[in-house]
């Protein structure tokens, strides 16, 4: 055995290729076909969309390819990129992803955009230097009502997942573990598939949704990498997406789902 043998980082795309076979994502879900909402943000933000179908909806007047999936009984995920195509032009694409909570008329909006090369290509110990955040994945999640009627408790920040070890299994080849590090961070290690043996700590964010249930966003800094997804802990499911550049070249985007069998390996307290 070589023990100088470095596993090599890969791109978002083949990323999404390794996680497409035998998966463990959501059907899409009907449930919201035909329903028209009104979404209400802080700050007089409104946007209004159609659910057209499970895989398309109208964005403040614009048909929008998407997905939507619900891993707890009226509660969706709604996911689309802003735009149609794929292509890198000379607008960022804007990764869209909603949290529809019909039990309590709540939402979250998560709503990001990758680096470009030139950002990208700032290393760490000079975005350190900087003071500025270590990935260039850019993330603003925001909290508002369907309606502007709002009930029940508001998803908010949370803790609950701090000192968590979890396994996900996404697939029969696809295997990682997460351990929830603190408000900040967390580390991922691949146990088998296309990134097995490599690992990292990373900018992450947790959101309660419902009682057991949270929104998981992380924003990697080495490939520029958005994951999106909802953590059920009482069905031991998640939903969700990864976003990223298709290759290394930067020329296209790739916006995949993902889901996984949730395992709970330890717990550690501080």
């Amino acid at each position: 055995m070589n023990t100088t043998t470095t596993p090599e980082f890969i791109s978002v795309g083949a990323l999404g290729e390794g996680f497409a076979v035998n998966n463990n994502i959501l059907e899409v879900n009907e449930g919201l076909n035909g329903q028209d909402f009104t979404l209400h943000f802080p700050g007089g933000r409104t946007h209004e969309f159609r659910i057209l179908n499970s895989q398309t909806l109208v964005w403040d007047g614009r048909e929008q390819d998407a997905r939507v999936t619900s891993v707890r009984e009226g509660i969706y995920f709604v996911d689309f990129l802003m735009g149609n195509d794929f292509l890198v032009g000379d607008s960022v694409k804007k990764s869209m992803s909603l949290v529809l909570d019909n039990n309590s008329g709540q939402v979250t909006l998560v709503e990001a955009a990758l680096p470009d090369e030139q950002a990208t290509s700032i290393s760490a110990y000079d975005r350190a230097r900087q003071g500025t955040e270590l990935t260039g994945v850019e993330a603003a999640i925001l909290h508002g009502s369907v309606g502007g009627t709002q009930g029940g408790t508001a998803h908010a920040p949370t803790t609950e997942l701090i000192g968590l070890r979890n396994r996900y299994h996404y697939s029969p080849e696809e295997v990682y573990e997460h351990v929830y590090l603190n408000n900040n961070f967390y580390t991922w290690h691949c146990i088998k598939g296309s990134e097995a043996g490599l690992g990292d700590t990373d900018r992450c964010h947790y959101i309660k949704i419902a009682e057991a249930l949270y929104l998981f966003v992380w924003r990697e800094k080495i490939v520029p990498t958005l994951g999106v997804i909802l953590i059920d802990m009482n069905r031991l499911k998640t939903d969700g997406k990864i976003f990223g550049y298709n290759g290394f070249d930067f020329s296209s985007y790739t916006n995949f789902p993902v889901g996984a069998i949730t395992e709970v390996v330890n717990v550690t307290t501080h």
